[in-house]
């Protein structure tokens, strides 16, 4: 691969992954990114200057810390790492496919884009946590 498509790719990446964080309502920070990032991966940490290297498209992430990345962004590693959403791309922890959604469902999204980002993010912690507890639910 030539220098000249890895820096494309790098921006490309760059760019749905500030996408991805404004998505859930993150800042784009170098240091929150990072804090973030270790709070959820086991292996060596990165440093703020990896993950300001991220944002400025100056490198992508091996496809370890791509899987996390996507993971804490709610987003399929595909579609940060490539640009593309998975066909098989399914919700996360529930087999539901989501390319058959009701209408209601629609509906539902639609007017959820129309919300502020801060009040996506409260949504998405919202159902995050009833998730969370219909599993501890079915568990007892």
């Amino acid at each position: 691969m030539s220098k000249a498509s890895q820096l494309i790719e790098a921006n490309a990446f760059s760019e749905r992954l500030r996408l991805a964080l404004k998505g859930v309502g993150v800042r784009p920070s170098p240091t929150l990114v990072a804090n973030e990032f270790n709070l959820r991966y086991w292996g060596q940490s990165i440093t703020p200057n990896t993950a300001r290297n991220w944002l400025l498209g100056k490198s992508i992430p091996t496809q370890d810390k791509l899987r996390v990345l996507a993971d804490w962004l709610h987003v399929s590693p595909d579609e940060l790492c490539c640009g593309t959403l998975a066909p098989s791309f399914k919700a996360q922890d529930s087999g539901t496919d989501m390319s058959v959604l009701t209408m209601q469902d629609r509906d539902m999204l639609a007017r959820y884009m129309t919300l502020p980002m801060d009040d996506r993010k409260t949504v998405c912690d919202v159902v995050i946590a009833l998730a969370v507890a219909a599993n501890v639910k079915v568990r007892q």
